[in-house]
């Protein structure tokens, strides 16, 4: 994994401080912020985001921003591999396919399955940062002709109805601001009969609504994510019905880590060597005093440091949630459009 300045460059220097406050503020009900306002400026808010965080991200996690189940023994790289790959059997794709990568991120997803199985890979992406680190990923692999891009947002895709044999979502749709919405819209340029997989972000069942501690973890991953709203998986497989899938599988893939092996244990550095110190509690510590140092001196501009607290803040609680047994990140689930 290459190693990346973390300073963000989606934005102009000058934006950062009033983009983060910004940001900030949608989670504070103190400045009007809330599940609604988050839902109603969606668009801004996950833009924002992902301009502020896409270093960060390449900086501790590489090219695929998504986590795995683990075996006993896999190293990080091999486990995200192995959780991409396996979207790719489930869906049976093929050289002849055209399936869609519904927030394709920095496209290290699609690079893997399209070398994977060869199928054609349009990558659907609002951010237009991240389409540009997209693009010329894929140019540098050599894989122009099997991936493109399409800058759209995922509640109103701009291809015609029925254009896709396949699509899927890897810890991408839970960005948006109506489930059934973003599933129906995908159901809309599938063709009939094809297939749709993902891994969802959710709550668990176990998760309780009164406890004051899961509200805690709730809020802190959505906040350190760009989440308008944490739903459960039993409200994911719901609304894949209402939006016009039949639900084929499905199944939380966090339980099939080895417990020594934790989906979450990238994040709480027992996985040390070189490339994976960026990613640790401690890694992020000392990521966390580089950046302040720099804003401080003038070297990274003035909200940087802001970014970083948020960003560590939902590490944490991504790993309390998973300790707890009341949130996951790979909901995964195959259903076919009736």
């Amino acid at each position: 994994m290459p190693i990346h300045n973390p300073i963000p460059k989606g934005l102009d220097s000058s934006a950062t401080e009033a983009t983060a406050r910004a940001y900030n503020d949608l989670f504070d009900s103190k400045t009007g912020g809330g599940v609604k306002a988050r839902k109603t400026d969606y668009m801004r808010m996950v833009n924002d985001f992902y301009n502020m965080a896409t270093d960060f991200y390449e900086f501790g996690w590489g090219k695929s921003f998504h986590f795995a189940s683990r075996r006993k023994g896999e190293s990080f790289k091999n486990s995200i591999r192995r959780h991409e790959q396996y979207l790719a059997t489930q869906l049976k794709l093929d050289p002849s396919m055209k399936a869609a990568d519904i927030g394709c991120g920095v496209g290290g997803p699609m690079r893997e399955i399209v070398r994977s199985c060869g199928v054609h890979v349009t990558g659907v992406n609002n951010n237009a940062y991240q389409l540009e680190k997209c693009e010329r990923y894929c140019s540098q692999e050599g894989l122009e002709e099997k991936c493109s891009t399409l800058q759209s947002d995922f509640m109103n895709i701009l291809v015609e109805d029925g254009t896709f044999d396949a699509a899927y979502a890897i810890e991408a749709t839970v960005h948006a601001p109506d489930t059934v919405g973003v599933y129906s819209e995908i159901a809309r340029i599938l063709k009939k009969g094809s297939c749709f997989a993902a891994y969802e972000w959710s709550m668990t069942d176990d998760y309780d609504p009164d406890n004051a501690e899961h509200q805690e973890i709730k809020h802190d991953i959505e906040r350190g994510n760009a989440l308008p709203n944490l739903e459960t998986t039993s409200s994911a497989l719901a609304a894949l019905e209402e939006a016009g899938f039949e639900v084929l599988e499905y199944h939380d893939r966090a339980v099939d880590s080895d417990p020594g092996f934790p989906w979450y244990r990238a994040l709480q550095g027992k996985d040390l060597s070189l490339k994976s110190i960026p990613r640790t509690s401690i890694g992020q510590a000392i990521t966390h005093s580089a950046v302040k140092i720099m804003e401080k001196v003038g070297v990274a501009p003035k909200g940087t440091t802001g970014v970083s607290e948020f960003l560590m803040t939902g590490a944490k609680a991504l790993v309390k949630g998973g300790k707890a047994g009341v949130f996951t990140p790979m909901f995964y689930f195959l259903a076919r459009k009736k």
